[in-house]
């Protein structure tokens, strides 16, 4: 049987955040430095399989670039009061949000700005850097790992002011489209996700003829972890639970002490 498998990136990366401490994996670290990927898919497979399938290719799902915001004036701008002020006022809902600008008088008010504007540059310099390094811990897992693929697009917000992710865009229609149009590569579709959005895509695919599974993680105490979306559980054929344990070995994370101690 030959099998698939769709990772949610950052719908694992928060699943992982959730089940282990920050002493186990702190989640700037982006991913567990360790991990060995294959094995963990090869095993997941199996449970969704019972040892009767083969993984094909594990396609993981990440955002291709970082969309901060607001955008700082360009440095040739900074020193007209009339552009600072213009500045201010295009972007006068966002700094009324935050409070940056609240209570100041004319004078003030352009003293901030221009105090803004270095931060935000700071930010962005600091935040690109930091994409730029998770692409960089992708390209290695693709290389030293067996059929795992990185398929980037769309992008993510990111406050300047608050530092803030937003909300991810298209990444999850990427992964629907990509689950529907590879179907003929595939007898069962092995999804990592808990995002009710792929409910459409996996009604899709199993009218085509293939079979659905989604893995749902459990917690050290043995529950299944919050957050997991129902109702794609009910709608692919099947789903697996994986086991706190088997994760965090595969995670190659360290254990916690025995309760009590």
């Amino acid at each position: 049987m030959r099998v698939c498998v769709f990772v949610d990136g950052e719908n694992l990366r928060h699943a992982i955040g959730d089940l282990f401490t920050q002493q186990q994996f702190h989640p700037r670290d982006y991913l567990p430095k360790g991990a060995n990927w294959a094995e963990l898919f090869d095993h997941l497979v199996d449970l969704a399989t019972g040892g009767a399938g083969q993984r094909v290719r594990t396609y993981w799902y990440v955002v291709e670039q970082v969309d901060p915001y607001p955008a700082p004036m360009r440095r040739r701008d900074q020193g007209s009061d009339r552009d600072v002020e213009q500045w201010a006022l295009r972007n006068n809902s966002l700094l009324r949000r935050e409070g940056v600008l609240t209570g100041l008088n004319d004078s003030e008010r352009l003293d901030r700005v221009r105090g803004l504007q270095r931060k935000l540059v700071q930010q962005r310099t600091r935040i690109q850097s930091r994409f730029d390094g998770f692409r960089t811990i992708q390209q290695g897992i693709a290389r030293r790992h067996r059929a795992v693929e990185f398929r980037r697009s769309g992008g993510i917000g990111y406050n300047l002011l608050t530092g803030q992710l937003g909300q991810e865009k298209t990444v999850d229609v990427n992964l629907a489209v990509d689950l529907v149009q590879l179907s003929d590569w595939y007898d069962l579709a092995l999804i990592v996700s808990g995002d009710q959005d792929y409910v459409p895509a996996v009604q899709a695919v199993k009218n085509r003829g293939k079979q659905t599974v989604n893995a749902a993680f459990r917690t050290r105490n043995g529950n299944l972890l919050p957050g997991g979306a129902a109702r794609l559980n009910q709608q692919t054929d099947w789903s697996i639970d994986v086991a706190y344990e088997d994760l965090r070995q595969h995670l190659k994370l360290p254990a916690l002490a025995p309760r009590g101690r």
